[in-house]
């Protein structure tokens, strides 16, 4: 089922709550909720107590990213601020299969991410173990940037593997997705669409979401 996930990033943190429930109305039932360390990445963002009260007030699906060095000994307490489901960068893990099944332990699904500059085949001897896989479409650190074309191909090749070895991990993509490109990333086989700058800078958030949406599924009319 394809997902418009809206990353709070670039939300209006003053009115976190309202920006929220914009979404929610939009038909938004996932929410993505970027976790940076200002050391795997240049950037500082939140961290559990911020999770814990997002909880509260939404029942959306919370997808947490974590872009930090340590995510064996964070995702726990993630999980347990309210984290539904948690991934983890290939590149910051050295026991990636053991991280994996960590996660997957506290009962939540495992995700792997995947920076630009990282090849799939990264992700050889896990993609039999992971629930999904995130691929960056842009450096990671900040948001607005502009989605890189080629991390597509990765997307295809992601979506190729997958049915070759009878897998259901989902996709993810992370990244510059916004209403002009949004066709071409599902078609490319992407299932979940995290969108921060082009849903929360617009001036209708809940329409934005509804126009991405809809355009997604007429999208899976084509699957390249």
């Amino acid at each position: 089922m394809i997902q418009i996930v809206p990353s709070i990033l670039s939300a209006d943190f003053a009115r976190l709550g309202e920006e929220i429930q914009r979404v929610e109305q939009g038909g938004a039932t996932m929410l993505h909720l970027d976790v940076m360390d200002g050391h795997f990445v240049p950037n500082l963002t939140i961290g559990p107590p911020v999770v814990k009260s997002i909880r509260k007030i939404t029942k959306m699906t919370l997808d947490v990213h974590l872009m930090i060095t340590d995510a064996d000994k964070y995702a726990p307490v993630f999980i347990e601020a309210g984290a539904d489901q948690v991934s983890v960068h290939q590149e910051a893990c050295p026991h990636l299969d053991g991280t994996i099944r960590a996660i997957q332990a506290e009962g939540v699904p495992a995700g792997v991410v995947l920076n630009p500059a990282t090849p799939v085949s990264a992700l050889e001897d896990v993609l039999y173990l992971v629930d999904y896989v995130l691929i960056m479409s842009v450096n990671p650190g900040f948001g607005g940037q502009k989605l890189i074309p080629r991390c597509l191909d990765k997307v295809r090749q992601l979506a190729r593997l997958r049915k070759e070895l009878g897998l259901k991990f989902a996709i993810e993509i992370d990244g510059g997705v916004n209403l002009d490109n949004i066709g071409d990333i599902v078609r490319a086989g992407c299932d979940w669409l995290v969108s921060g700058a082009s849903i929360f800078h617009s001036p209708d958030p809940a329409a934005t979401v509804a126009k991405m949406r809809a355009l997604a599924q007429e999208a899976m009319t084509i699957r390249v």
